[in-house]
């Protein structure tokens, strides 16, 4: 920050090295004193909020029509179904419901998108799963479910949930006569404690309601929280809804204990120690089980073709257990091994 100048009521940025306020009245000591404000950097952000609102409303609508109409297009369904797989997960945000007009600094343009791949999935047999992956207010902080800061504000209010359970309206009710639509993912990845299991359980059954209200054979997906929590937490609430599955993310990756694992320690990690996680969540009479996210990428460095091959060979293996099966992230990235497209036209993974 290098100055203030009073030009509006509220701090905003102007530029990457400025913060423009506009009180014009005279400050002083108390609380209330609006030249008086704490400023959070939040670096790296690089999400939705961050290209829309880093480009402006002049040349975001351009940079993001460019984005929908090139990155994913028909021949990647052809792909998809040629590869043997029969579904996808499709990440979406919850300004999606305000199309073509969302709140700024979104722009128009998401919901044609997802039009496209319904109609594409339906052509060459595939099944999709909507997942929310941005809430409002963001549900975890982090750039892919669109903080615009990195704050976790999703769930704070019921005005804040009832507008969460509308996004799962008014898509289950778009998408319910479409014979592609397979699932409905409630949210991607809360993250505790911020929101709490009450919160979130709250959440969860009006939200399955919603869908239910449009779909009968469309399964309802629930995310586990991340952080300190019981990876059975949900089990109570979604045994006893019908067509109910708990998503569950592995990744070799993001905690301290995979730093220094040797290639060797990471398969066998995944053999003895995710089957065993897998396995304490899959009941004969509980929710189907999906492994929602996972990666053949981790922290070794220098490891061969084969490595990889190994390591994605083991996930395939304990995965392929899961009651509702699994979903690679992503298809597509500039980074190779998060790319399954890259990783099955290379050879590092078979299906």
């Amino acid at each position: 920050m290098t100055r203030a100048e009073s030009k509006s009521e509220l701090p905003m940025a102007s530029s990457c090295k400025r913060v423009t306020a506009d009180y014009r009245g005279e400050g002083g000591w108390g609380d209330d004193d609006p030249s008086v404000f704490v400023m959070t950097f939040s670096g790296g952000l690089r999400g939705e909020f961050q290209v829309t609102n880093g480009y402006g409303p002049e040349k975001a609508p351009q940079v993001m029509r460019e984005h929908w109409s090139t990155f994913i297009v028909e021949e990647d369904f052809k792909f998809i179904s040629t590869n043997g797989l029969n579904a996808v997960r499709i990440p979406v945000g919850w300004w999606i419901a305000s199309d073509p007009t969302p709140p700024p600094p979104y722009v128009g343009g998401s919901l044609a998108a997802l039009d496209n791949a319904f109609s594409w999935a339906q052509k060459y047999g595939v099944n999709i799963i909507i997942d929310l992956h941005a809430a409002p207010g963001s549900q975890n902080g982090y750039e892919h479910s669109s903080s615009r800061d990195g704050s976790q504000e999703w769930g704070a209010t019921d005005a804040n949930i009832q507008q969460t359970v509308a996004v799962i309206e008014f898509l289950t009710a778009r998408y319910a006569k479409s014979p592609s639509l397979y699932a409905v993912e409630l949210i991607n990845e809360p993250l505790s404690p911020g929101v709490a299991l009450d919160t979130l359980t709250k959440y969860y059954k009006a939200g399955y309601d919603a869908v239910r209200r449009h779909s009968q054979t469309a399964y309802v997906v629930m995310s586990n929280r991340l952080g300190p929590a019981d990876p059975k937490e949900l089990f109570s609430l979604a045994s006893g809804l019908a067509g109910t599955v708990v998503d569950v993310h592995y990744y070799n990756l993001f905690q301290d204990i995979f730093n220094s694992m040797t290639v060797q320690q990471n398969i066998d990690f995944i053999y003895t120690n995710r089957t065993e996680q897998l396995n304490d969540i899959t009941m004969a009479n509980g929710p189907l089980t999906f492994v929602g996210e996972w990666v053949a990428e981790w922290q070794v460095s220098g490891a061969t073709k084969e490595d990889y091959q190994r390591f994605a060979k083991a996930q395939l293996e304990v995965y392929g257990r899961a009651s509702f099966g699994w979903a690679y992230w992503a298809l597509k990235n500039v980074n190779t091994k998060w790319s399954l497209q890259w990783m099955i036209n290379n050879g590092y993974i078979t299906l």
